[in-house]
């Protein structure tokens, strides 16, 4: 795998980053060793007896020690059985199974939001517990607590709320947030996931129920990066909701009124982000599910001066370029012939553009990174919204599509027009690869796929990446029967394998967002970068990119299995951390400075290792009480 990882850098012209892999390992000193303070130590705690049972980030359960019991003055308050975390965990999967219809609403509730039900219980009362089951069951439970179930918890968040959890800034507390912001206990938050609720998924303006869009990116950085979830603030800016259903419910727990807009909605983030990054200085936020009108906004507003990113712009632009970077290699071509892949994509929203702009910028730096190629490499591009192809000739065109925009005498030469059809642009074009960002369910028709069988490339790629599962733009089964075997193909959200017949499998992709937000996350955190550069995140997704073997991506595999993440997130957080220790933006961590952050990275092992030893894990600490 370290040979394709140099290879793909020298086809981004990353030479620095080449020449730095190549170090002799004999030239290095003997590797250091690094220990955490993250659960490998003595807790004091400051209450005891039920106060300890009814705290989740103190609660063991049955799993308290006698000594424990005696000290907490615990004894006669549990089950005198002392159990392990695994006797624990073997007792919660068995009720799990035998609850998960019993606690259905009705036959309307569906079984993944009966399995998300007995989780978040679980969360309420043993934090540990909880992240003990997520993280050994990630395949089964990422798609409950994260993508798809959390859309449908988003739909019925009002009904489900019974206990805080996170941090709620409204239109109404404008001139408090400073002095709110120090009612949240923690004295440190490394990590931040917001969201104004405008647009959940594929699922429109949710308004405050939007928040379980936030605690579902959380438990991720949890499970997969080892972010300490005592060190977590999911946040809801509720500026209101223009969803009608919303506004005329009772029971909606928002704010019922119409969402702000120009220099209103803006005075209410800026204030939000002062007061967190006054109170937090070093402090990673992540912006989650804001509408397109406000996305690219306000990430060019604080980009440059605030350790945050995007993660419908950035996150899923990274894992779409780690994603065609790997289709490139699936259709047996080398890496160097990505700029030559002919793209039609559906969709011009936040998500659309983020990925066609990381797409450009990605054949750009391999064909030089000059001017010439920055411009070139948007003619491999054909975007097409729900109006169609968009050229020259769109009136009111979003700026941020502009660039994107076909030239009308060239479309002309290529039968098309402002405004062809999906199926008409794929007949004409024959694309290498069909990217659908547009949140439209089913949109690769029938006809769309068929069109794709005349595609130039004897293995083309389908991306149907919108969330939930219903906005998916086709399913597997759909593409595989139609275009045929030789294909490759990704989702956001997961599907089952296709069996084809004759002991073969279509491979189904998941292109999700938690194989790259996890790293950044926890890279930025590590180096103390203080802002999140371009070049940190093509690392990030190039390493990504770079995960699957030869042999995996020749049977179609360009995504590694959830199973992995852990693994995963730390190889993308050392590739975040190493470059910018390369631009010079690193000024280190904890007690790791800049100067030695630098000799870190100077060695593969080494830098994986720090990584490894800074992620936070699910043991239960031995408590210690000590009075106020």
């Amino acid at each position: 795998m370290s040979n394709f990882y140099n290879q793909t850098r020298a086809a981004s012209s990353l030479m620095r980053r080449l020449k730095r892999s190549l170090i002799n390992p004999t030239a290095v000193t003997r590797p250091r060793c690094f220990t955490t303070a993250e659960g490998h130590r003595p807790t004091l705690v400051h209450k005891r007896s039920l106060d300890i049972l009814h705290d989740p980030w103190f609660n063991k359960g049955t799993a308290f020690s006698m000594t424990e019991r005696d000290r907490l003055d615990l004894r006669g308050l549990l089950p005198p059985n002392v159990m392990s975390s695994e006797q624990q965990i073997e007792r919660f999967m068995v009720d799990l199974k035998r609850l998960e219809v019993q606690a259905r609403d009705g036959p309307s509730d569906p079984n993944a939001l009966a399995k998300w039900r007995i989780l978040n219980r679980l969360h309420d009362r043993n934090e540990t517990m909880y992240y003990k089951v997520l993280i050994a069951n990630i395949e089964e439970y990422a798609p409950i607590v994260y993508t798809p179930t959390v859309g449908l918890v988003c739909q019925n968040y009002s009904g489900l709320f019974r206990r805080p959890r996170g941090m709620y800034f409204s239109a109404e507390d404008r001139g408090e947030m400073m002095s709110m912001v120090y009612n949240w206990p923690a004295d440190q938050v490394d990590m931040i996931v917001v969201t104004d609720g405008s647009r959940i998924l594929g699922l429109g303006d949710l308004g405050v129920q939007g928040i379980g869009i936030a605690i579902g990116k959380l438990d991720l950085y949890v499970a997969a990066a080892g972010i300490n979830p005592q060190r977590v603030l999911p946040v809801m800016i509720d500026v209101g909701t223009n969803n009608e259903k919303l506004l005329k419910n009772p029971l909606y727990l928002g704010l019922q009124q119409h969402r702000l807009d120009g220099d209103e909605y803006i005075a209410v983030i800026d204030e939000f982000m002062e007061a967190v990054f006054t109170r937090w200085p070093n402090v990673i936020v992540q912006f989650e599910d804001f509408q397109s009108k406000w996305a690219f906004k306000l990430l060019q507003r604080y980009r440059n001066t605030h350790r945050m990113f995007n993660d419908d712009v950035q996150g899923t632009a990274g894992v779409a370029i780690a994603g065609l970077l790997g289709a490139v290699r699936a259709q047996g071509r080398p890496m160097i012939d990505f700029p030559k892949q002919r793209i039609v994509v559906a969709g011009a929203g936040s998500a659309g553009i983020g990925v066609v702009n990381a797409a450009r910028k990605t054949m750009a730096r391999m064909l030089g990174n000059t001017e010439h190629a920055f411009d070139s490499a948007k003619s491999q591009f054909w975007v097409v919204d729900a109006n169609g192809l968009i050229t020259d000739k769109r009136e009111n065109i979003d700026p941020d599509a502009l660039p994107f925009a076909r030239n009308t005498n060239e479309a002309g030469r290529q039968g098309l027009r402002e405004g062809s059809s999906l199926v008409e642009v794929v007949q004409q074009v024959r694309p290498d690869v069909l990217l659908g960002l547009s949140g439209v369910g089913g949109l690769f028709s029938k006809e769309v796929l068929e069109a794709l069988k005349g595609s130039t490339s004897a293995k083309p790629a389908i991306f149907a990446m919108s969330n939930p599962t219903k906005n998916a733009e086709c399913t597997p089964e759909e593409a595989f029967s139609i275009v045929g075997d030789n294909i490759i193909f990704a989702s956001g959200s997961p599907f089952r394998d296709v069996d084809l017949g004759n002991g073969q499998i279509g491979h189904s992709n998941q292109g999700n967002n938690m194989y790259l937000f996890p790293g950044i996350g926890l890279g930025t955190l590590l180096s103390g970068s203080r802002i999140i550069s371009d070049g940190m995140l093509q690392a990030a997704a190039e390493r990504l990119a770079a995960y699957m073997t030869e042999d995996e991506v020749l049977k179609g595999m360009i995504f590694p299995p959830i199973s992995k993440i852990r693994d995963i997130t730390k190889e993308v957080a050392a590739a975040v951390v190493k470059e910018a220790v390369e631009e010079d933006l690193a000024e280190g961590y904890r007690d790791i400075d800049a100067r030695e952050l630098q000799k870190i990275c100077q060695n593969e092992e080494e830098v994986l290792e720090y990584v490894e030893n800074s992620m936070w894990s699910p043991e239960y600490p031995t408590l210690v009480y000590k009075r106020d």
